[in-house]
């Protein structure tokens, strides 16, 4: 299956693929919003660049990063 030019042949091989894409994205926005706090940005700068508040990134990632 390629980047949207291939539609799954039945719809598990559709929802497994959606479940492989959230975990990615998950683990790219994980690994993102470390190396931004690394660089120097504030919770207020990744908030704005994920489209979220401040609280919603904060609640979910700072945990992880203490």
């Amino acid at each position: 299956m390629t980047v949207l030019s291939d539609i799954p042949a039945a719809p598990d091989e559709g929802l497994a693929a959606v479940v492989a894409l959230r975990r990615m994205a998950d683990r790219l926005e994980d690994a993102e919003v470390e190396r931004a706090l690394r660089d120097g940005w504030t919770w207020s700068q990744v908030a704005e660049a994920l489209g979220v508040t401040r609280q919603a990134v904060h609640k979910k990632h700072a945990r992880r990063l203490r």
